[in-house]
Order: C-alpha cells, then structure tokens, then sequence
C-alpha cells in the first residue's frame, strides 16, 4: 500500500478531518491532502509525528519498503512489537523485548542464546539447534557488532 493511502486510512479510522490531522502534526490542511493525493510525502520530523500518534512505525507508514528485523535477538519487527523510546517514538531497530524505556535487555550474547534455546526449542528444532543458529546468526546483528 502507498503512504498516501496509508495516511488516509489511518487518519479515517482515527476520525479525523484533513484539518485536524494537520493541527496535529503542525502543518496545513493543504499539506495533508497533498500526502493523501500523492503529490508530497512527509519529511522526517512530520514522520515521526504521524508514527508517534498514529502508533504506527515509519516503515509502516512509507508502505513497509523493507523488512525490519530486530538488531540484537533477529525477531522480524512489526508495529506491535517494535521498541519504543522514553518519549513513546518507536525504535525500528529493536524488539520491545530487546530494548524497552532506553534500557537494553541483553548485554551479553550467551544470555540471549540461553533464552532463547528456553523458549524457542519445540519438537521441530530443538535447543541444540536454536543454540547453534543463535550463535550463527546473532553476531551479524549490529547490536552484538559494537
């Protein structure tokens, strides 16, 4: 879906006018129906508005361009289990579980493995096994990079 459907679907379902949304997000009612024509999309600052009170994340709102995934456990990220920031803007690079208020969650890798060989073991992949890939796969995940 195109942002400026996105961005007149969440705003009808909000109840909102043109207007309002733009007293919102501090633009004009002409600026709104632009996004909703095509014409312009938002710049950054506006985004982040819109993410902010929509609860949306930005990729969300520019159609989902790209898949996100979260940089320290590898979780795929959606708009329900993305991180949020102390001020409620979402973090499109973490899980809520991975980084919640500013704080991150894991600060060592062989606490995420342990956890994760836990509560991801099941009769088609054992613990053994999601250890294995844990192992594999978290160090090309920036968070374990730094």
């Amino acid at each position: 879906m195109e942002t400026k459907n996105i961005i007149f679907e969440l705003r009808t379902k909000r109840g909102l006018s043109q207007d309002e949304l733009a007293e919102k997000v501090y633009v004009t009612r002409q600026a709104v129906s632009r996004w909703e024509n095509g014409e312009t999309t938002p710049n950054t600052e506006t985004l982040k508005l819109l993410s902010k009170l929509f609860d949306v994340s930005i990729n969300t709102l520019l159609g989902s361009p790209r898949q996100l995934i979260c940089q320290c456990c590898g979780m795929p990220l959606e708009d329900g289990n993305i991180s949020k920031e102390t001020d409620g803007v979402f973090n499109e690079e973490y899980c809520k579980w991975c980084y919640s208020d500013g704080e991150y969650t894991y600060h060592n890798m062989d606490d995420l493995v342990d956890y994760c060989a836990e509560h991801m073991a099941n009769e088609n992949f054992t613990s053994e096994q999601v250890r294995a890939y844990m192992k594999e796969m978290l160090p090309k995940l920036n968070y374990w990079k730094r």
